[in-house]
């Protein structure tokens, strides 16, 4: 089991900082912590190194590319163990449609979050491919009609 660290405030100013903003020069990022450029970069370096922070993205928007359709999708395998769960990770990964996969548990194995372009696209990416996935029981899909609330970072 993972032991946890102390972070002191400024590292957790910073962390609030650049999941706010990751663009942010390092003497921008100085100036939101109130000190200067050298200690914080010291500071997020040592934060990437101890997987703090994982990487840095650009967040798209969906719409704009015509990824319209949003749907969360309940699996539900015949069977699960080691080799069974792996294979069936290993697919889904293969999977662009697929832009998140957890490993759930409860009444179903597995829950995923897809984006398509329209209802006709995600019934060809069911059929076509999560149709062929070997021990798949069950699927459950949700769609989702608006997006209330959406956070790319996490509360610290």
């Amino acid at each position: 089991m993972a032991t946890i660290e102390t972070l002191d405030e400024i590292d957790l100013q910073i962390l609030r900082t650049l999941q706010r903003n990751a663009k942010l020069t390092t003497k921008e990022l100085a100036e939101a912590v109130h000190l200067t450029p050298t200690p914080v970069f010291e500071r997020q370096k040592r934060l990437e190194r101890r997987d703090y922070i994982k990487k840095y993205v650009a967040i798209l928007n969906p719409e704009k590319l015509g990824q319209n359709l949003l749907v969360f999708v309940k699996v539900k395998l015949k069977q699960i163990n080691h080799e069974i769960a792996n294979a069936f990770e290993r697919r889904i990964k293969r999977l662009p449609e697929v832009i998140e996969c957890y490993n759930t548990s409860g009444q179903y194995d597995y829950l995923l979050k897809v984006r398509a372009r329209d209802m006709q696209q995600y019934q060809e990416f069911v059929l076509n491919k999560l149709g062929e996935v070997e021990n798949l029981a069950s699927l459950e899909s949700m769609f989702v009609m608006s997006e209330v609330k959406q956070s790319f970072g996490i509360n610290i």
